[in-house]
């Protein structure tokens, strides 16, 4: 089975992939696959496994290898392909759309992304700025969509500088978006206190 997941809200994609494909999995980037790849990635077996896991990052970055997914949908892998955008427009998701899963993980277009994104980007830095900044728009936004964009930004920031300390910061957001679901305490004072220990972690 094929799923394509993709959308700004990279928290909830993250999570609907791991729900997907569990903690063991293969993983390709898109931008490294040829063309003769991918027969032995949608098709191949190994030793010790006939239906493989496989997470394939932004196969849509080589157009051309996009095109020829229609060539493998009878694959009996589990595949999770994470795009950054899909276009609903294309022949190719014309042609996959009633065959494959695709799901859409979007932010709501009410969160000030530029606002929320300025803030992070202080948090790395000076944390007590960056609470001031929450503190003015706490009446205004959506404490689970400010989670969602702080991953979204923290994943591009990974993905363009492979940096150490995204990946302990993404470790913390999917541990405060628990924490923001499962416990009394004000989601606000756990985004604050996020912001507050960022720039340490």
């Amino acid at each position: 089975m094929i799923y394509i997941i993709y959308g700004d809200d990279r928290l909830r994609a993250e999570k609907e992939m791991r729900r997907i494909l569990g903690e063991e999995y293969e993983v390709f980037d898109g931008t490294e696959i040829a063309a003769s790849d991918l027969p032995s990635i949608f098709m191949g077996t190994t030793l010790f496994a006939l239906e493989r896991k496989i997470l394939i990052k932004e196969l849509g970055a080589v157009r051309e290898n996009f095109e020829k997914l229609p060539e493998y949908l009878g694959t009996k892998h589990t595949v999770v392909i994470w795009e950054e955008k899909m276009d609903k427009r294309s022949a190719v998701y014309k042609k996959i759309k009633d065959v494959v899963k695709i799901l859409e993980f979007e932010l709501p277009e009410k969160i000030d992304r530029n606002l929320v994104f300025n803030i992070y980007d202080t948090a790395l830095s000076n944390g007590v700025r960056a609470v001031k900044m929450l503190e003015k728009i706490e009446t205004e936004q959506d404490p689970f969509m400010i989670v969602g964009a702080f991953a979204w930004k923290a994943i591009d920031n990974y993905r363009r500088y492979g940096s150490k300390k995204e990946e302990r910061i993404l470790a913390e957001l999917s541990l405060l978006d628990i924490q923001m679901k499962s416990t009394a305490f004000s989601p606000f004072s756990l985004l604050k206190s996020f912001l507050l220990q960022v720039s340490s972690l």
